[in-house]
């Protein structure tokens, strides 16, 4: 799977309460005739997937938000509440798979929500990538 740290959301981030990405992309400035929705088109594909292993919560689940300053957040996207059984490392969520069509704010993260006892392991990679990898 090709990856650019440019376009990554989460490094190995530790998830121990809950929090957004460490990491925003900026879609930059609109300006001209340029309107902007990287949802349009063909799909642009989201790999998050544990990469060590949850311990104590109940369930975590990442969404999508946007803003148009960095500072006020909506959530435009959210995948299922994956509960601590399927939180090992490997896993990667389904949902968000990908950015939704009308992705059109400036701004873009990935808000991790807790359910539960705070982990005190646990940590997740997000990033932007080609295609996502599957196994099989």
């Amino acid at each position: 799977m090709i990856e650019d740290n440019s376009l990554r959301l989460s490094d190995a981030q530790a998830i121990t309460a809950t929090a957004p990405s460490t990491h925003v992309i900026d879609l930059g400035q609109r300006g001209g005739s340029m309107a902007r929705d990287i949802g349009i088109g063909s799909a642009v594909p989201l790999s998050v997937r544990v990469v060590q292993s949850f311990n104590n919560l109940t369930s975590l689940t990442v969404a999508v938000q946007t803003s148009p300053d960095n500072i006020s957040w909506t959530t435009i996207a959210s995948g299922r509440a994956v509960p601590l059984a399927e939180l090992v490392a490997g896993h990667q969520f389904a949902v968000p798979a990908s950015f939704p069509e009308g992705t059109r704010a400036r701004y873009v993260r990935l808000h991790y929500t807790v359910a539960g006892t705070a982990p005190t392991s646990g940590a997740v990679s997000a990033v932007v990538v080609a295609d996502r990898q599957t196994a099989g």
